[in-house]
Formats: structure tokens, sequence, C-alpha cells
């Protein structure tokens, strides 16, 4: 099993980039697929999810109405869109997928995910001012 990211990159404030993931070794059937952040010094977060069993999508409060999550079955890739980018959005971005992935939600932001199985290495995402 693999995850590979990229599309990472340096952009400057309000300006978009998109991460790709490229998955091999499973089909995304009945896995949870989730992005997750960790900036420098900082632990690392969940920004981004579809859930394995419905296909809901959950982001995080600090990117909601931002990024768009999405996944190709056929191609077995997922993807993060990241819009009007801001220097807190600098980190490095992990793709995961796990079948037993589980989320906590508040008030229809995503909070923690659990139950990741497979990770990618991570790609550098820097946005300056």
């Amino acid at each position: 099993v693999q995850l590979v990211e990229s599309g990472g990159g340096l952009v400057q404030a309000g300006e978009s980039l998109t991460l790709s993931c490229a998955a091999s070794g499973f089909t995304f059937h009945g896995y949870a697929l989730a992005w997750f952040r960790q900036a420098p010094g900082e632990e690392r977060e969940a920004v981004a999810i579809i859930s394995g069993r419905d296909g809901r999508k959950l982001y995080s409060k600090s990117v909601k109405g931002r990024f768009i999550m999405s996944s190709d079955t056929d191609a077995n890739m997922i993807y993060l869109l990241l819009r009007n980018l801001k220097p807190d959005d600098t980190a490095v971005y992990y793709c995961a997928a796990g079948m037993r992935g589980e989320m906590r939600v508040l008030d229809g932001d995503l909070l923690k995910v659990y139950g990741m199985d497979f990770w990618g290495h991570g790609v550098e995402v820097t946005v300056s001012t």
C-alpha cells in the first residue's frame, strides 16, 4: 500500500493550490479518506475527510469554505483544493486512508480523525504574505 502526495509548493497569500494523492495497493471502497496537516512546532491536525460509510465530507473550522476535498475512485486519487490561502496554512500536508476511520465533529466542524491505516509521506505548502 502506498500513498504519494504531490502539488505542494510556495504560493502567495490569496492564491490557490491543488494537492494530489496517488493511492496504490488498495481500493477506496469502505475507506475513510482524509487530509491532515502539521505546521512547524504544532501538532498534526485533520483538515478534511470523506467518510467511508456515507461519503459525507467534513472540514475543520480553519479551512471550511476555502478547501475542497474530492476523490476519484476509478483513478485511485485523492485531491485537496486549497483556496484563498493564508500564511497560517503553511504546513506539511498528508493524505491518509483508514478502514476504521472515525471522526469527532462539533457543530458540523471536523475536530479529530482516528483510525487511519495508511499515510503518505507529506508535501510542503508554504504561503507567503
